[in-house]
């Protein structure tokens, strides 16, 4: 690599020479370090194709961009941004700034698979120069817009560790990435030492808090207001710093090289193809790249950089909202600084008069009255080399901004305003604590005007004191007064057609779904049938978004029921960055929620459970039988895969909704609910002796286990099922714990081996044994729970419960009652009901009745007397047989007689003499017609 002529910073040069002399004792490493500083402003500023450095939403980078624009004119302008996302950009004229430009994949492949689903972001503001840039291009005919950097499958690649065998050309293991949400953030300019020691000590001898005061106290607000020359050679000068700085970790310095070797092989491919004049392009880049050795390597090397192929992930791309709190986390800069620095764009603008770049027809941005200017460069082919502007920056003391009483004035009384709506107990001698707090403050760190940050310390301290009375703190509410966590919105026509498809289904309701906020939709489905079309799409945005996107305030969707009216709360605005995430997954809601209902059933992960649940979401949302019917086998094969009862309660609930629904609503049960049940009941046979003594399950699971085995046994033993298995399961169970064991006895009892005069009994010894007592609590929970297979055992509980109270002293009753009170609201308040409800039926009324009332379990049990068989004669007979002769015609007709009456005069004697003959015909008849 050539070096380049020195000459321009000869005298920068040989004072840092002398500086790195006199503080290290001689030349050496500090000296390498400051001349290699130097080499690099001199490499970026001396490059045929211009380099403009940039910091990702710096209000000077921006203001330097729109003045440099509207100078050079460039034709091309590269930037640093994913090559895929190019189409995007034309849409951030239909959205309200801050949104992110954003590359997801659902379905991926050459990835790892707990990686999915992939997602790649890039915040864009208004007070960015990257924004500057995208406005000047895309508005400005004969204008190219070249993205330059990795497409987001290449971002993934890139963080896929190298195989074995891969040789020196292979891509980088790790990328330098925050979050964005759940997403990797695509980091535009991101400019931070990397030095943790470093990074102490400008904060230190700067007396800041946080990297962001640093950087808007000596590198903002001193570059606000400088020319073009010294924006670029400091912003090269801060970058080649970090970079020569940072730790010496080759793999990291690796991956930046690549990346920037990327980016030059991109251009240098874009110069050749065009034909481009390299004076006529401007390439926007983040400045630690821009200081960067690859340079010379990209327009004038010979060299090239082998790119890899994408993988076959089928990539979706779109725009979402994002906020000054999403950029703030993804760049890991204070908060409230993102807000800071709109405000602080906004005064530059003001104070210097330059015209930025929006682009046309965005939300809040005036229409132009005549057509767009073609780009006309306005500098000679023939650009002198650039002077030195270090070296009088860097010998320059720092301007100190004068006091601005009458700004600092209003942001005194605005936080004392503010903090009384907070709950606060200001007044206006906390406005002037401030603000005299605010110059003292800023006198303490060497500057004359507080700044927002020396701002918002002097607030704290005199406004908030000790509590904070309301929801927010004194420095959020200073970072509101500021500008606030603006976010972003994204206009109709850029949504995705999934999230466009929502909006137009959803007209009916004549609301405004992309306001923010929430808003209440009432549907009168009775009263206006085509309500209910937007009822389903409501159900189903409820199941695919986050909680309080859509709310039902009234109304329910049950199996085979369905509302008449609904009340809604809806927030689609709010949450419109899940929503345009559904479009990256499908082109309409039940495609997507199809997918979900498919991934959530087959996952490897699955119990019977959740695919159960899938079948109800198809029959309830999608009204698909196919669907349901394949996710029914699903559900199938995964009972029969399962070895534990944790999900029975849940499998037994939805079961039983699923049999009522088919049983009243189709002819027929499909056949894989009649599987399952033959399978369950084969399935939870086998288990139950098991259950009975694991001290994993629970007293509650094993309960819905023998509910399944009862409930299912009569459609079980119709398809083919042995109830010898349950008998012989049950005498296999030899439980110990005593809440499992009076489980037990209600199921002997439901099967007949137990007797309930037996049960009772066995109640009854339990209170007469002074050792059992104690434990009594826990054979009730057992009793409870047992309501949920054998609810006829009701009244005997009550029973169980009512003969406790009465029987047992205060002394013993009470140190157990804590103990049956958690226990029946642990595991049996759904059952609780049942208890009331018996217990308001046996007991009595009236407070009068109770002395002279008997319990039902206590009175002596009479057995009703059969009524003695009168003797029945043959006049009695006849008579009887006269009245009614149909009765001898279907009797003969069962006998196989084919004769009938000769007439009905004759009717009467001749049955007579035939019942006269056979009186037990008549005795045997009424004993058939008295049976039932």
């Amino acid at each position: 690599m050539s070096t380049p002529p020195e000459g321009t910073f000869t005298a920068l040069r040989g004072q840092l020479q002398d500086a790195a002399t006199a503080f290290a004792d001689g030349p050496g490493a500090l000296e390498g370090i400051l001349r290699g500083i130097v080499d690099d402003v001199e490499r970026a500023v001396r490059e045929p194709l211009e380099i403009f450095p940039v910091c990702h939403h710096s209000p000077a980078s921006a203001l330097a961009m729109a003045r440099r624009l509207r100078e050079k004119q460039p034709k091309v302008v590269y930037l640093e941004l994913c090559e895929d996302m190019a189409p995007l950009l034309t849409e951030l004229r239909n959205c309200r700034l801050p949104v992110a430009v954003q590359a997801f994949a659902s379905e991926i492949e050459g990835f790892p698979a707990d990686w999915a689903p992939l997602s790649v972001v890039a915040p864009v503001t208004e007070a960015s120069a990257e924004y500057q840039a995208i406005a000047y291009a895309l508005d400005t005919p004969g204008v190219d817009l070249v993205l330059v950097d990795r497409s987001s499958d290449h971002v993934f690649q890139w963080e896929t560790p190298p195989a074995a065998d891969a040789g020196p050309d292979a891509p980088p293991a790790d990328e330098e990435s925050a979050l964005h949400g759940d997403a990797v953030g695509v980091e535009i300019g991101d400019l931070r030492p990397r030095f943790a020691e470093l990074e102490e000590h400008l904060l230190r001898h700067g007396r800041v808090r946080h990297w962001s005061e640093w950087w808007h106290q000596y590198v903002e607000l001193p570059l606000g207001g400088s020319d073009h020359d010294t924006y670029r050679q400091v912003m090269l000068l801060i970058g080649s710093l970090f970079r020569r700085l940072a730790p010496g970790d080759q793999r990291r310095v690796r991956i930046d090289e690549d990346r920037e070797r990327y980016m030059w092989t991109r251009m240098r491919e874009h110069l050749a193809a065009t034909g481009t004049d390299p004076a006529d392009c401007l390439y926007v880049c983040g400045a630690f790249h821009a200081a960067s050795r690859v340079a010379e390597f990209g327009v004038g090397g010979s060299d090239t950089f082998a790119i890899s192929a994408p993988t076959p992930t089928k990539w979706r791309h779109g725009l979402i909202p994002s906020s000054h709190a999403a950029i703030e986390a993804q760049f890991g800069l204070a908060a409230g600084s993102v807000s800071i620095a709109a405000t602080q764009w906004a005064k530059n603008l003001r104070r210097t008069g330059v015209r930025p770049y929006r682009l046309e027809g965005q939300a809040g941005t005036k229409k132009s009255s005549g057509p767009r200017k073609a780009a006309v460069p306005a500098l000679p082919a023939a650009t002198p080399p650039p002077a030195d502007r270090l070296t009088g920056f860097l010998q320059r003391p720092p301007v100190l901004d004068p006091l601005d009483e009458a700004e600092l004035l209003g942001w005194s009384v605005e936080i004392v305003r503010a903090a009384r709506r907070g709950g606060y107990l200001a007044s206006t001698a906390d406005a002037i604590a401030v603000f005299e707090t605010s110059i003292l403050l800023a006198g303490m760190r060497d500057r004359v005007r507080p700044t927002p940050y020396d701002f918002q310390d002097a607030a704290v301290t005199c406004i908030e004191k000790e509590a904070v009375p309301g929801r927010r703190d004194v420095a959020r509410l200073v970072e509101i007064m500021m500008g606030g966590d603006r976010i972003g919105q994204v206009g109709y026509d850029a949504l995705p057609p999934l999230a466009r498809d929502v909006h137009d289904r959803l007209a009916p309701l004549d609301l405004k779904l992309q306001q923010r906020g929430v808003q209440r939709a009432l549907l009168d489905i009775a009263g206006r049938p085509e309500l209910e079309r937007c009822s389903d799409v409501l159900w189903m945005l409820r199941r695919l978004l986050p909680h309080g996107a859509a709310r039902p305030i009234m109304g329910d969707r049950r199996l085979g029921e369905r509302a008449i009216q609904e009340s809604w709360d809806l927030a689609l605005g709010t949450h419109q960055r899940a929503l345009i995430e559904l479009g990256y997954e499908g082109v309409s809601i039940e495609q997507v929620l199809e997918q979900r209902l498919r991934r959530a059933a087959y996952s490897p992960r699955a119990t019977t459970a959740q695919v159960l649940e899938a079948v109800e979401d198809a029959i309830l949302h999608l009204r698909s039988p196919r669907l349901a019917d394949e996710l029914g086998t699903r559900a199938l094969e995964v009972l029969a895969g399962e070895r534990s009862v944790d999900g029975a309660p849940e499998v037994l609930r939805r079961v039983r909704r699923l049999l009522a629904y088919y049983r009243t609503g189709e002819p027929v049960l499909p056949p894989w609910i009649e599987s399952f049940v033959k399978t369950g009941y084969a399935h939870y046979c086998t288990l139950l002796p098991t259950a009975f003594t694991d001290e994993d399950a629970t007293v509650r699971q094993v309960a819905a286990m023998l509910g399944f085995l009862f409930s299912m046994e009569g459609l079980a033993l119709s398809l083919g099922c042995d109830r010898t298995q349950l008998e012989l399961a049950l005498a296999q169970s030899h439980p110990q714990e005593p809440s499992r064991t009076a489980l037990l006895w209600a199921a002997q009892t439901h099967l007949g081996t137990l007797s309930r005069a037996d049960l009772r009994a066995r109640c009854e010894e339990l209170l007469g044994n002074p050792l059992v007592v104690p434990a009594y609590p826990r054979y009730l929970s057992g009793f409870v729970h047992a309501l949920e297979p054998v609810p006829g055992l009701v009244d005997l509980v009550v029973g169980a419960v009512s003969n406790a109270f009465a029987r047992l002293p205060d002394p013993v009753l009470l140190p157990w009652l804590p103990t049956l009170i958690t226990s029946l609201r642990a595991g049996g308040a759904e059952l609780a009901p049942l208890l009331i409800r018996e217990a308001g039926r046996v007991f009595p009324a009236r407070l009068a009745e109770l002395d002279s009332w008997v319990p039902p379990w206590r009175a002596p049990q009479e057995i009703p007397a059969l009524r003695p068989r009168q003797a029945i004669g043959a006049p009695q007979g006849v008579a009887l047989l006269a009245a009614h002769p149909a009765t001898c015609d279907a009797l003969a007709e069962l006998l196989g007689c084919d004769g009938g009456w000769a007439s009905p005069e004759a009717a009467a004697p001749r049955g007579a003499e035939l019942l006269a003959g056979h009186p037990e015909t008549a005795t045997a008849l009424e004993a058939l017609l008295t049976a039932g």
